[in-house]
């Protein structure tokens, strides 16, 4: 019997705005052993302690060797320092991280942005794969996004370009955690879903979403989207509402990247068509027609997993083989 040759492996790293999601990762894609930990209000050290522990955790259970890891992060990269440009949602703005954490780790260490993380998961092996023009929606804590145009990635001068949930909708909306207002992120997130729910409850103190406030329980988009697929009414509507605001981000970017399609990743596309059939009408009502004819807009192949998905393909094709 010929014995069975080990994989190699990297680590994926889905870092987010409220949580952390690692995994090994093979050659073929296989995943192994999803690790998850909290990564809001941390302070730096603990942050980094945290990551590195997850992904320690992760390789334990790696099928073969671990070739380095890849980190997806919500932030703007200067990828040829390794430093965190720009950091919204996490304490990292100005740290060198790749370098940090290949330290701690003692292990090679690539990093990226997360929306572009996801759009290369997708563009190379999934719903985007062999498109020369496609764009990615993280729908999220906040909104990331990727770009691929002329079958190329699209990262901008410094490192910043494809940060569209800092498109403005509206320049005399709210203040962003950015020196901006009114940005896309604000109206269609994931944090979005939440704040349209308790405007909700508070309109109908009866109502699944009235009296799970009553109660104490914060609304969160998970708990909107929870109610909305038991059919309550009122979370059915509130997600809606952000599903023509999504829509409404959509049709500036396919009048400007006309993209043959757009792929829609992060925690909120668990509402599924409840979220995507109103942001798919708005573009079919209010796009370009020549352009809104050629795009569609379809939930990311790997679901929640693209993040680490990209995360580890970017490790794949940047680290060096051994």
């Amino acid at each position: 019997m010929v014995a069975a040759v080990a994989a190699n492996c990297v680590i994926g790293v889905d870092l987010g705005g409220t949580k952390m999601l690692a995994a090994a990762v093979d050659e073929s894609l296989g995943v192994h052993h999803r690790a998850q930990r909290p990564s809001g209000d941390l302070p730096l050290a603990e942050l980094l302690d945290r990551l590195a522990e997850l992904v320690e955790e992760a390789a334990a259970e790696a099928p073969g060797e671990v070739l380095g890891v890849g980190f997806g992060i919500p932030a703007i990269i200067n990828r040829p320092e390794g430093i965190v440009a720009a950091s919204p949602h996490l304490p990292l703005e100005g740290v060198r991280f790749q370098a940090l954490m290949a330290e701690r780790l003692d292990r090679p260490v690539v990093i990226d942005n997360d929306g572009n993380c996801t759009m290369l998961a997708e563009w190379r092996h999934g719903v985007a794969r062999g498109a020369s023009d496609a764009l990615m929606i993280t729908v999220g804590t906040g909104i990331g996004g990727g770009i691929v145009a002329n079958g190329e990635m699209v990262r901008g001068s410094t490192g910043g370009g494809a940060e569209i949930g800092h498109m403005v909708i509206d320049i005399d909306g709210p203040p962003c955690r950015c020196p901006g207002h009114g940005h896309y992120e604000w109206y269609a997130s994931g944090r979005a879903i939440g704040r349209a729910g308790e405007d909700a409850a508070e309109r109908n103190p009866d109502s699944a979403l009235g009296q799970a406030q009553a109660a104490g329980q914060e609304i969160t988009g998970a708990l909107v989207t929870e109610f909305a697929h038991d059919g309550d009414e009122d979370s059915i509507a509130a997600i809606a509402l952000v599903g023509e605001r999504l829509g409404l981000g959509m049709v500036s970017l396919v009048n400007i990247f006309n993209p043959e399609v757009i792929a829609i990743g992060g925690g909120a596309v668990a509402a599924g068509d409840l979220l995507l059939g109103p942001a798919r009408e708005v573009v079919e009502t209010q796009a370009l027609p020549s352009m809104r004819s050629a795009v569609r807009i379809v939930p990311a192949e790997f679901g929640a997993d693209a993040g680490l998905i990209g995360a580890a393909t970017l490790a794949f094709e940047e680290l060096p083989p051994k």
